[in-house]
């Protein structure tokens, strides 16, 4: 590990003449934080990770850890292993959710051409049955729409269209707008409402109306297409979505036979989106998952939110809005963020975030003006024997906690 002066130079070197340094509280956590991240990556509980935490708008540390690639598919160490950097993109999983189809919502909703509180069939007219003419785009947003966490959607459909429709099929497995049910399946149907809205891909729309106006060159959907190299590897194949299909006690009940599915994937992922749904049955373009990015642009884009809208002398959202979509209703989130303890790992009034399955989290706390943002490649290392992979949240619980420790000690130099 670098000595942790060498380490300020090299983080402080790609910082704008502007950034305000860190003083005594915050550095000093920093300095714990970045210990304990090289600690992790030192005994292989995971083999890369990128920190990155902003301050009043500054970036103040920023630092990559470890491999981005070190094992091949057999999980033996590949012979060119690849160093990580800060530029290399990550599998954000469900963060997909926030950074992707939320933020597509807040536009639409910004602008009056979507409405959170009408029915969910007023915009997908398949949408219809028990219960379900009661749903509506909020519900969608909050998990309390009733709907099945997840389903193997790809067993059904091979591509988007066929997919909505299966989607859209499929009856309700909860009460509406009772409780909080996370599902992948929730915010598929919000990325095809998105669609319908704007006549455009998600992934089309989000680059003309929101990624490319700030200028962010790595949020993107299919990066190999988009011509992107460095990028973070994730599985080796799916082995935990195939024993989620195989055993039905790894989590979920399924109705699928497992052998009759042949399309595996047999290599190291490495620019292909990891979930199988987004991956198989939408193309690598879908309201859950398959969005890919570095923490350096996720850092623009939680700031936007903390400028309650602005950014760079541009409005992105009106402030009203922000306010409705950081609001917490009676589950304890806000629509599409996580603003629960429990969930966002942090405990601090009005903090929001989210995390995703590749190991990547997120949390931006408004009266600190402080975003921090942590993404690991957990999967690369494989399944624990359990057949889990390293649980990363408590990690990023424990960074979390120390830096946000650190900015109040400054607030109060």
């Amino acid at each position: 590990m670098l000595p942790w002066v060498l380490c300020l130079l090299l983080v402080f070197s790609v910082r704008p003449a502007h950034a305000q340094r860190p003083v005594d509280g915050m550095r000093a956590a920093l300095s714990r934080a970045d210990s304990v991240i090289a600690g992790e990556i030192d005994r292989g509980f995971v083999h890369g990770a990128v920190l990155l935490v902003s301050l009043n708008g500054d970036v103040v540390f920023e630092k990559a850890y470890g491999h981005a690639r070190l094992y091949e598919f057999d999980r033996s160490r590949t012979d060119t292993p690849e160093l990580l950097t800060v530029d290399h993109l990550f599998d954000l999983a469900s963060l997909s959710k926030v950074f992707g189809t939320t933020m597509a919502v807040m536009l639409l909703a910004d602008r009056g051409v979507l409405d959170l509180d009408v029915p969910l069939y007023r915009y997908l007219p398949d949408f219809r049955g028990e219960n379900k003419d009661s749903v509506t785009v909020r519900h969608l947003l909050s998990h309390t729409a009733g709907l099945e966490p997840w389903k193997p959607i790809y067993y059904h459909a091979d591509q988007s269209g066929r997919a909505l429709a299966y989607v859209t099929s499929l009856p309700l497995a909860y009460s509406v707008a009772t409780a909080r049910h996370y599902s992948d399946l929730g915010f598929m149907l919000l990325g095809a409402v998105v669609e319908r809205l704007t006549g455009e891909s998600l992934d089309s729309f989000l680059e003309r109306s929101l990624y490319g106006p700030l200028q962010l060159e790595t949020v993107t959907f299919r990066p190999l297409e988009k011509g992107h190299t460095l990028i973070a590897a994730t599985s080796h194949g799916n082995p935990y979505e195939r024993r989620m299909i195989e055993d039905d006690n790894f989590g979920y009940k399924t109705d699928e036979d497992p052998a009759s599915f042949t399309g595996w994937r047999n290599y190291v992922l490495q620019g292909e989106v990891n979930d199988g749904n987004a991956f198989h049955a939408f193309e690598g373009v879908a309201g859950h998952a398959g969005l890919f990015g570095t923490a350096k642009d996720l850092s623009v884009l939680l700031q936007v939110l903390l400028n309650k809208g602005r950014y760079g002398g541009s409005v992105i959202f009106r402030p009203e809005t922000v306010n409705l979509f950081l609001k917490p209703d009676h589950t304890g989130s806000g629509l599409g963020w996580a603003m629960a303890p429990d969930i966002i790992g942090v405990e601090y009034p009005g903090a929001f975030g989210h995390s995703g399955f590749t190991g990547t989290h997120v949390v931006a706390i408004p009266e600190l003006d402080l975003s921090i943002i942590l993404l690991t490649n957990r999967q690369h290392g494989g399944p624990l024997p359990s057949g889990y992979y390293p649980n990363t949240s408590g990690l990023f619980s424990r960074i979390a906690d120390m830096i946000v420790n650190g900015a109040l000690k400054q607030s109060a130099e």
